[in-house]
């Protein structure tokens, strides 16, 4: 298994799984010519993509979705709250996912799992590959780690988590009240803090990657949440690397170590 970060932030999400040459996205919350130039950027044909699972209706995370899939075949999975809310999910024949139920998407077996955000349907999604048995869980948009969370993001090989704000650079932002107040509420997005404190609670032998994603590019710093995530990641026994995603540019690719494959770890950090 191979994970590659497209983007990550409030203008955009994209998250790319590849195994046995065989290719899945987590989201496309850009445009199909923005995904078209990151794939390509790192060799990818987007013809070659089969699925797109979308994670919920806002537009970081669906704007590029159904005309992607009209454009270049991709089926496309949601949750159907998700499908209701996000209009244009309807007419593509959008599979509905349901959470604690795996499917079988391409060559991965997909286990969605409700979050806590303000949205109609949200989900994560748990991706296990069926040759290696490696897993990738994906994990943003969330006010907080619930116990279904907590147990899909579970001894994972790579994680992908949020890592949204800093407290202090959030309440002293640019935001009225009303944003900040639902930016750090239970159904909005894990500060940093709130990030590193969860990424330690996964540290197992296998965790390869823990990978900070959807920051905010107002009221967060890459270095800060790297560090941040590295110093409470410290003396838990994790043996990985703590890398950030870019909105700007492609990070990775992030591939399983261990028991489960050979592939050697990496360190990426994007600035």
């Amino acid at each position: 298994m191979k994970v590659w970060m497209l983007g990550s932030g409030s203008g955009g999400n994209a998250v790319l799984l590849e195994a046995d040459g065989r290719r899945v996205l987590i989201d496309a919350g850009f445009s199909p010519r923005t995904l078209s130039a990151r794939l390509s950027a790192i060799g990818v044909p987007p013809g070659s993509i089969e699925a797109c699972i979308v994670t919920h209706e806002h537009i970081d995370h669906v704007r590029g979705a159904a005309a992607a899939s009209a454009r270049w075949g991709w089926a496309l999975h949601a949750s159907a709250g998700t499908i209701t809310a996000a209009t244009e999910l309807a007419s593509t024949g959008c599979h509905a996912l349901e959470a604690g139920v795996p499917v079988l998407v391409s060559t991965f077996t997909v286990e969605a799992f409700r979050t806590p955000h303000d949205a109609a349907c949200p989900i994560g999604v748990r991706v296990t590959s069926t040759a290696s048995g490696a897993v990738a869980a994906v994990c943003t948009d969330l006010g907080h780690a619930s116990d279904a969370v907590r147990t899909m993001c579970a001894r994972a090989d790579i994680l992908v988590i949020e890592s949204n704000h800093d407290e202090g650079m959030l309440r002293s932002g640019p935001y009225p009240p009303s944003v900040r107040a639902r930016i750090a509420s239970r159904h909005g997005h894990l500060s940093n803090r709130e990030s590193a404190e969860f990424s330690r609670e996964c540290v197992h032998r296998d965790l390869a990657h823990v990978v900070l994603a959807h920051l905010s590019e107002r009221c967060n710093d890459p270095s800060l949440a790297h560090d941040v995530a590295s110093d409470r990641l410290r003396g838990s026994g994790f043996r990985g690397t703590v890398s950030v995603a870019s909105q700007h540019q492609v990070v990775g690719p992030f591939v399983p170590r261990g028991s489960r494959t050979a592939a050697v770890a990496q360190y990426a950090l994007a600035l």
